[in-house]
């Protein structure tokens, strides 16, 4: 918690109040459906909230902007984004209903209003977004084709509308396919060593008509 505090200096204190109360939330459910492992429970503002935090080191998302993340489990990244960027509109779905059961009791009991939480597949959802956030889910060729005609035209941000993916490792084979493709290293904005090999990768989506 102390971390996040001094990467995002400027939190209300609802925000604060709402980062603080993650914790407790999801120790509580975890117990009741297990949606993160009782290691990464313990290291939770670490390995989820932070990690989650880190697409907003590359992207301030914009009032009115809609943001879908996909297979978002017990609400990452999206529950994080959503109290950074209250005017910003996030719709989480994940394949797992009881999953989406903790997100929409997470999201109620934080007072999130700008929150969507449905048991959907990615390829059944029929809307548009600006951007399209996820921890990797699967592989990026695959992620591609869930998503494919679900960005945007207009564009309303410093960087193309797209996917935002949050991946660790070597993504040099996996992202040759693509051309307009971006690696942020979240060493280069976190310190611990949890994030050595954590990347923020930026996908630019063609409008399709």
């Amino acid at each position: 918690m102390e971390e996040i505090l001094k990467q995002f200096p400027n939190l209300t204190d609802l925000q604060k109040s709402q980062f603080a109360k993650l914790e407790a939330l999801y120790t509580e459910w975890n117990g009741k459906i297990n949606v993160i492992s009782r290691k990464d429970i313990e290291e939770l503002y670490t390995r989820h909230v932070l990690h989650s935090l880190g697409i907003a080191k590359v992207m301030e998302f914009l009032p009115g902007a809609k943001v879908l993340d996909v297979g978002t489990g017990g609400g990452f990244p999206g529950i994080p984004l959503a109290i950074l960027f209250p005017e910003t509109d996030f719709y989480l779905v994940d394949v797992i209903a009881k999953k989406i059961k903790v997100v929409q009791e997470v999201a109620k009991a934080l007072g999130l209003k700008n929150v969507r939480a449905e048991q959907k597949r990615a390829e059944n959802i029929n809307e548009e977004f600006d951007f399209i956030v996820s921890r990797a889910v699967t592989n990026m060729p695959d992620f591609v084709k869930w998503v494919r005609g679900k960005v945007k035209k207009e564009q309303k941000h410093g960087l193309p509308n797209g996917i935002l993916y949050l991946k660790g490792g070597d993504l040099t084979e996996e992202l040759s396919v693509f051309q307009k493709v971006t690696l942020y290293n979240l060493s280069d904005y976190f310190a611990d060593e949890f994030f050595e090999t954590k990347k923020v990768v930026h996908l630019a989506m063609k409008y399709k008509v």
